[in-house]
C-alpha cells in the first residue's frame, strides 16, 4: 500500500491480452495488469468468460475500470497493482478455499 492514500483517476486502458490491461492514470502513471489471477469467485469469476471481461468500461463518476456485472476495483489498487494485486489474488485464494471446506458436522 501507497504511504498515504492516493487519489488518483484512470483515465484511459487498452486490452493488451486475454486478461491483461494498459492502465493510464492521471497522474501520467500505467500499469500493465494481468487481472487472470484474480478472476475468481461470484463476481469475478464471470469475468473469466472473455467477452464480459472485454466488456471493461472506465466509471466517469468513479474514475476506475468497471464491468457490466458490477464488478470495479479502487483505482489505487490498480495503480499500485504490483504491490496490491498480488495481495488481493491470495485474499480471493484464500476465501475460495474456505468456501469449499465442509462445515463441521453435529453429532446427535
Amino acid at each position: 500500500m501507497s504511504a498515504g492514500h492516493l487519489i488518483c483517476r484512470v483515465v484511459s486502458f487498452c486490452q493488451e491480452g486475454e486478461y491483461r490491461l494498459r492502465v493510464g492514470f492521471d497522474d501520467g502513471s500505467e500499469q500493465r495488469i494481468d487481472f487472470e489471477p484474480i478472476l475468481r469467485g461470484e463476481i469475478f469469476g464471470e469475468l473469466r468468460d472473455l467477452r464480459k471481461f472485454s466488456a471493461v468500461r472506465i466509471n466517469q463518476e468513479s474514475g476506475t475500470l468497471e464491468w457490466p456485472n458490477g464488478a470495479d476495483l479502487d483505482p489505487e489498487t490498480l495503480h499500485d497493482w504490483p504491490v496490491q494485486g498480488p495481495m488481493l489474488a491470495r485474499q480471493l485464494e484464500r476465501a475460495e478455499s474456505l468456501l469449499r471446506e465442509e462445515p463441521p458436522r453435529r453429532e446427535g
